[in-house]
């Protein structure tokens, strides 16, 4: 890697490359070592693309991918043009993801099937790319733009190679990601409801189940609905609380309708006799 492109790489937003930094620092100690060794440091001179190309492929089939990759970087500007680009390009993109800076490599893979469109290599770099975004999928707690992004790039890498032997890899990969993104969801509305913000909770909740009809977390989403619309209401004002006391025993025969074994069931109760004792009260006010 050129000096002047470290530094740039160094400077980016530390949330995006924090890990690519920490590479550069260790490939620039590398290169120190690397420059007493007789051999590396002439093939980093030379000017004969064949040669480097066949020396770096080497170094990266033995595992030294630190070493291969910027003999890689010098060559794609030597062999653009030749028959020699593809493989450069494709072994480049592959040191990066060896070294795990996932961020760039995925830019390459992906770079590399618009390029090459027709290479053998471009069906695993197609999967490769998305692998990037699936190692780069962070823990639940933090933002989930990864996430999805490996769940889209899994989907088109299975749309663009229907026939894969990766298929079934891609549909495990796909079902975990999910799961991340439904258990996020979830958590974001319990969130809500936690900390006393009912009708935000009761729309999140409800998108969440929209969005995931099936989820493992639907029966306690369903009383938590029940719940939120019930302290809803009792906080409301007076002209608001008919109609949210009568929201609460519409989503209370919701959830039963779902789930009329529920552990949660004898709490939802409670919370559907108040909200009939209040709304007979408000009607009765009323006339």
């Amino acid at each position: 890697m050129k000096f002047e492109n470290f530094v740039l790489f160094s400077l980016a937003p530390v949330s995006r490359v924090s890990r690519a930094v920490l590479y550069g620092f260790l490939f620039v100690l590398a290169a120190g070592i690397f420059t007493a060794c007789g051999e590396y440091n002439k093939v980093l001179k030379s000017e004969d693309p064949a040669y480097k190309y066949e020396k770096a492929v080497e170094y990266y089939n033995d595992g030294r991918c630190m070493q291969a990759l910027p003999i890689f970087e010098d060559l794609i500007g030597m062999v653009r043009g030749t028959q020699l680009a593809e493989g450069v390009y494709y072994h480049y993109a592959q040191c990066h993801y060896c070294i795990g800076d996932y961020y760039l490599a995925n830019y390459y893979f992906n770079n590399f099937t618009k390029t090459f469109v027709y290479s053998g290599y471009a069906e695993e770099c197609q999967f490769l790319a998305a692998m990037c975004s699936y190692n780069l999928s962070p823990q639940q707690s933090l933002d989930q733009t990864d996430t999805r992004l490996a769940i889209n790039e899994m989907q088109l890498f299975m749309d663009r190679y229907p026939n894969s032997a990766k298929r079934d890899t891609c549909n495990l990969l796909i079902t975990e990601l999910n799961q991340k993104l439904e258990r996020k969801s979830f958590e974001i509305a319990r969130l809500y409801e936690k900390t006393q913000h009912y009708k935000s909770a009761v729309l999140a909740l409800n998108s969440a189940i929209k969005e995931y009809p099936n989820s493992p977390y639907k029966e306690e989403m369903l009383f938590l609905i029940v719940r939120a619309n019930y302290l809803y209401a009792n906080r409301s004002v007076v002209e608001m609380k008919l109609e949210r006391f009568n929201n609460t025993i519409e989503s209370y025969y919701n959830f039963v309708a779902y789930f009329p074994d529920s552990k949660f069931l004898k709490e939802a109760e409670g919370y559907f006799v108040n909200s009939r004792k209040e709304v007979e009260r408000l009607q009765k006010t009323a006339s």
